[in-house]
């Protein structure tokens, strides 16, 4: 429970991150295509190198990154069922676990050959395979990541999902046209957050939005499974690691990751009215791109930029990897 004093700590730094939430979701309509969690973290990176880099923000700005990030988690549980993967058959299952396998692999072994730390493979592998911001979020803690190598490649993992969002419909088309379910299982099953798969698949048609959704809530359920391990990873790779880790955690599962899980299983089983549903959704994206703003306003823009090349390269042969792993396992398992 947050007393006074830390609550008057942390309320600058949190009302700034809403702000510029605020300008982010607006922002959105008239940019429909960068969507808002883009928008928030570019507007962060600006306005907190420009104008609130002052440390009466930090308290307020690294609260908001890290509680409102998981709030996002646990709500994401509404939006996800295990009725999910009797609606895409075994074939489709299959693919989405294989496609997250590989990806995985490939992208924790290409960070580590162009020099990235295991903990910044570790989260792009994670927030790519998985959901990005959110993936990442559950995934920082349990690794022992540090809040810069968090937002860095938050900040990256989202600006590739964006180039992602708008060549994926076109891929797809061209690929596959006329098959909404192999469309929807190369949408769903690579763009990294809900809102890219969203609006990349609504480009398609209705239909292929319907299941590129279920594909991405199954690769959703899967987070629990892939933050279990990659702590398990991480513990059996760097005792030192391991140590710090033990002392912070005193279950099997995060509080975030255990409440996904039981609200996915209430989802799952009970007659959740509609209200509730949207409700959730409507509060875990604002706590979601709020958290995002405050990642923005604490990145190092200089820092970043210096390493830039690295980024980028790691970035674009990511965003390739994961297509070519996709087209080749849609063949393979013929969703």
């Amino acid at each position: 429970m947050l007393s006074l004093k830390q609550a008057k700590k942390i309320i600058p730094g949190l009302f700034l991150a809403f702000i510029l939430a605020v300008f982010a979701k607006f922002g959105a309509r008239f940019f429909p295509n960068l969507g808002a969690e883009t928008l928030a973290i570019l507007i962060g990176i600006f306005s907190g190198n420009c104008f609130f880099h002052q440390k009466t923000w930090e308290v307020g700005t690294k609260w908001a990154e890290k509680r409102l990030l998981e709030i996002s988690i646990v709500l994401l549980g509404m939006s996800a069922t295990f009725q999910t993967i009797t609606k895409i058959g075994i074939a489709g299952v299959l693919f989405i676990l294989s496609q997250m396998t590989l990806t995985i692999i490939f992208v924790y072994m290409l960070g580590r050959l162009l020099s990235f730390n295991q903990n910044m493979s570790l989260l792009m592998a994670g927030g790519n395979a998985v959901c990005g911001s959110s993936a990442i979020g559950a995934i920082a803690p349990e690794i022992g990541a540090k809040d810069e190598e968090k937002g860095q490649i938050i900040t990256l993992v989202n600006l590739l999902g964006t180039i992602m969002m708008l060549t994926l419909p076109i891929i797809s088309t061209i690929l596959y046209p006329e098959n909404t379910m192999k469309q929807s299982a190369l949408i769903g099953g690579t763009l990294q957050s809900v809102g890219q798969v969203i609006a990349s698949a609504s480009m398609v048609s209705s239909q292929t939005l319907e299941m590129a959704t279920l594909f991405k809530i199954l690769r959703i359920i899967c987070l629990v499974f892939v933050v279990y391990f990659f702590r398990r990873f991480t513990q059996k790779t760097d005792s030192h690691q391991q140590r710090q880790i033990e002392k912070t955690l005193k279950s099997p599962f995060p509080w975030y990751i255990i409440g996904f899980i039981i609200l996915c299983t209430l989802n799952s089983l009970l007659p959740i009215p509609s209200i509730i549903k949207e409700s959730s959704h409507f509060i875990s994206s604002w706590c979601e791109v709020t958290a995002l703003a405050a990642i923005g306003l604490r990145i190092n823009a200089k820092q970043f930029l210096k390493e830039g090349h690295r980024f980028i390269i790691y970035a674009l042969a990511v965003g390739v990897i994961q297509i070519i792993l996709a087209i080749i396992l849609i063949f393979i398992f013929n969703p």
